[in-house]
């Protein structure tokens, strides 16, 4: 199983143009190792849309240890109290999605510069409920022997994010995660290709209602061990 943990934080946003280079730096020098320093987080990996039309622009993917790590203390504590860079960039995030998910099952190894990312919404939750099973039992496991793909993620929200500071410099709420589906792999076309199929043939056939898919390549990653050295 590639991803390290047995949950993961999901989230999509944009960013107002005139701030994106400032939080590309930011993200990279400080938020990341930040987040990486929290006992329980595993890796941050942050993807770019592929065309400068696609929105949300930015997505992130933390692999943490299990959910409890995202109501841990010392998360929250750093969430409450941001650093002065973060209150300069929080400010410019724009339509911030944010899910605290299970990991429902993974397949393949690595990860690839390319990714697709379908969301979708479940008429039950679990293993059991219909999109869920078909991808658990016949989708996941051929997928990373695709040409061109490398692994596959289904990722259902299970806990709902605290108001935090941060989330309060955002100005709103963040939005939720219902289910998702994160594919990856070496060659961009294979993943659009397979992401486009899944989300007709395979989620909407299986009763899965509000499928909406965008295609990201890898823009930078950080492993706990890194930080820790």
């Amino acid at each position: 199983m590639p991803l390290l943990g047995s949950a993961a934080m999901l989230l999509s946003f944009d960013v107002a143009p005139e701030a994106i280079a400032e939080h590309d730096r930011w993200h990279t020098h400080e938020h990341l190792p930040e987040r990486l320093s929290i006992p329980g987080f595993l890796r941050g990996t942050r993807w770019v849309a592929t065309t400068t039309t696609t929105s949300p622009r930015y997505m992130v993917l933390y692999e943490v240890e299990s959910l409890a790590t995202l109501s841990s203390e010392a998360y929250l504590q750093r969430l409450n109290q941001p650093s002065s860079w973060t209150s300069r960039v929080m400010p410019h995030y724009r339509g911030m999605r944010r899910g605290f998910c299970s990991v429902l099952g993974s397949a393949g190894f690595g990860s690839g510069h390319a990714c697709a990312l379908l969301r979708f919404t479940a008429a039950a939750r679990g293993a059991a409920a219909a999109p869920h099973r078909r991808l658990l039992e016949t989708v996941l496991p051929a997928l990373p022997a695709r040409a061109g793909l490398g692994s596959a993620h289904l990722l259902e929200g299970a806990a709902t994010p605290a108001m935090t500071n941060e989330q309060r410099l955002r100005g709103m709420a963040d939005g939720a995660v219902d289910s998702a589906l994160v594919i990856t792999g070496y060659d961009a076309g294979a993943v659009a290709d397979a992401a486009q199929e899944l989300a007709t043939s395979t989620l909407e056939r299986e009763g899965a209602s509000s499928v909406t898919q965008a295609l990201y390549r890898l823009d930078y990653s950080l492993v706990s061990t890194e930080v820790a050295a």
